[in-house]
This record gives structure tokens, sequence and C-alpha cells, in this order.
């Protein structure tokens, strides 16, 4: 069962990091509030897969974000780094900003700190 307070933490996440009103339609946010306003837990199996589904939606738009941020500031790092390596005789490094993974890697780690 899907309780009130976690309607409302997703709520809340999502709008104070912009997704709100990106990832979802009106009609979609007008189930996620008259749930929120009118019901303390969801026991109908349609209403919880309606929910269910607009969270996921909100989830991927989050996710998405998060990598996107991630790839920008990797990115930046990514081309500072490969500069240093060069100007030290780093023959592969201009190879570097093609490898996502090691973009996302120095993205996240420069984000979570």
């Amino acid at each position: 069962m899907i309780a009130k307070q976690d309607l409302i933490k997703v709520k809340t996440r999502a709008l104070r990091l912009n997704v709100w009103f990106k990832a979802l339609s009106r009609t979609e946010r007008a189930i996620m509030d008259l749930t929120v306003k009118y019901v303390e837990r969801v026991r109908s199996h349609t209403l919880e897969e309606t929910i269910s589904s607009i969270i996921d939606k909100i989830l991927k738009a989050l996710e998405s974000r998060f990598l996107s941020n991630a790839e920008k500031v990797g990115r930046e790092i990514m081309e500072k780094l490969g500069e240093i390596a060069e100007k030290w005789g780093n023959k592969t490094a201009s190879e570097w900003k093609f490898d996502i993974g090691f973009i996302r890697f120095l993205g996240i780690n420069a984000v979570n700190q």
C-alpha cells in the first residue's frame, strides 16, 4: 500500500527539482494532488497502479536530470584533466572525451562532494 507521507515526499522532491510540471501532465498532477488530499493509504488496486506509474515517471525524470548534470560536470573536469595529461605526455588523453563511463564517474564524484 502507498501511504500519504510517501506521496508527499515524492511530490516535494519533484517540485524542488523542477520535475513536477515538466514530467507530468495536468491530469497526472491532479490525480496525485487529490490522492494526497483525500486518501491516507491507497487501497484501490487501480489507483495504486495509476499512482505507481506516475511515481515511476517522476523518478525516471529525476534520474535523467541527475545523470545529465553529472555528465555536464564530468565533461568539464575531463577536459581540464585531458589538457594536463596531454601536457605530461599521455597520448591517449585525447580519447577520454569519448568515454561516457569515465565522464559520469568524474561528474558523480564531483556532484556528491
